[in-house]
């Protein structure tokens, strides 16, 4: 009898020890959890140097970025960050200190050749408020929700617009603008600026056709938000930075790029989150939700409508087409 209550007591001991840590309190951090739209807010000049100010892409008052926060295991914090440029990468661990309420985590640079990275931040009224620190300089940001961008109802598609013309009317010229037509193509010869509707788009279907020389790079963002890929990747193996996948995101199901030279298609879908890819006549993303902005967004502001983007600041590309179809409810 004596054995079986010191059985039961054990048992219950690690009942409660491994149970304990699922009742998650308020006190320990886990209220972060969740995806973040942050804008970094710029306060020295200098950091113009880090190439913050690029292309003139910038906003006058910061740039965008995204955090996303969850947990791994009963309760270490882990996450994925995506900043001014670049992939979605990992965090290994976001640590909360009970005594201030902060948060902190580390990340090493991507493409700068820099320390790691340092972030510190607080949660209060639902929303982040912190700083990272950047080749020794302090950019302070703040953080929203992101919004889950869920559809009630299928779209309802309008009229098609044709985005290309001969004085290329519709977009936004940068000052360092390389694009210009030749004979009803839309041609960037050179690194140069981003080309940017002037409209903003919401919900819509969007169908491009494009070449590009051996070796180049270059992207269509969505909502000015969300990078679909382009680059020479023909015969390599896949993942989610090539041609056809959402960048950093999303990889393509198939490879089914073409040589460089050689025109090729895009009909792209975004409903909400949700975006189908079919390149070259293969559906290579089918439907499946992105879950934050891209390096090189416009801005973070997910829950708005959002222009089309061109990407001219990484290689030659040329476009003979660009068709939208908005949703119109």
């Amino acid at each position: 009898m004596k054995i079986i209550k010191n059985t039961l007591l054990i048992l219950a001991f690690i009942l409660t020890t491994h149970a304990s840590p699922l009742a998650q309190s308020s006190q320990d951090g886990s209220e972060v959890i969740g995806r973040w739209n942050l804008t970094v807010v710029i306060e020295d000049k200098e950091l113009e140097e880090l190439g913050l100010f690029r292309h003139g892409l910038m906003a006058d008052d910061g740039f965008p970025g995204w955090l996303e926060v969850k947990r791994s295991g009963f309760a270490t914090l882990i996450g994925y960050y995506v900043g001014y440029e670049g992939s979605a990468r990992p965090v290994s661990e976001v640590r909360y200190s009970r005594e201030d309420q902060k948060y902190h985590f580390t990340i090493p640079p991507q493409w700068m050749d820099i320390e790691d990275i340092y972030f510190e931040f607080t949660l209060e009224d639902d929303k982040l408020t912190g700083y990272k620190v950047l080749d020794g300089q302090r950019l302070h940001w703040t953080g929203v929700r992101a919004p889950d961008l869920i559809r009630e109802k299928p779209p309802v598609w309008g009229n098609p617009k044709n985005l290309l013309d001969d004085n290329m009317s519709r977009w936004i010229i940068p000052e360092n603008n390389k694009f210009r037509m030749v004979d009803g193509i839309l041609v960037n010869e050179e690194v140069g600026g981003n080309l940017v509707t002037k409209e903003k788009f919401d919900d819509f279907k969007l169908s491009v056709e494009f070449r590009y020389p051996e070796g180049s790079n270059s992207g269509v963002y969505l909502r000015g938000r969300y990078e679909v890929q382009i680059e020479d990747n023909y015969g390599r193996e896949i993942n989610d930075l090539m041609i056809g996948g959402i960048y950093g995101f999303i990889e393509p199901a198939v490879l089914a790029a073409k040589k460089a030279g050689e025109w090729q298609s895009f009909e792209i879908t975004l409903v909400g989150r949700h975006v189908t890819v079919v390149h070259n006549d293969i559906e290579v993303i089918s439907n499946r939700p992105i879950p934050g902005i891209t390096g090189g967004s416009l801005d973070s502001n997910e829950g708005d409508p959002g222009p089309i983007m061109l990407q001219g600041d990484h290689g030659p590309i040329d476009f003979r087409k660009i068709v939208i179809t908005p949703a119109v409810n």
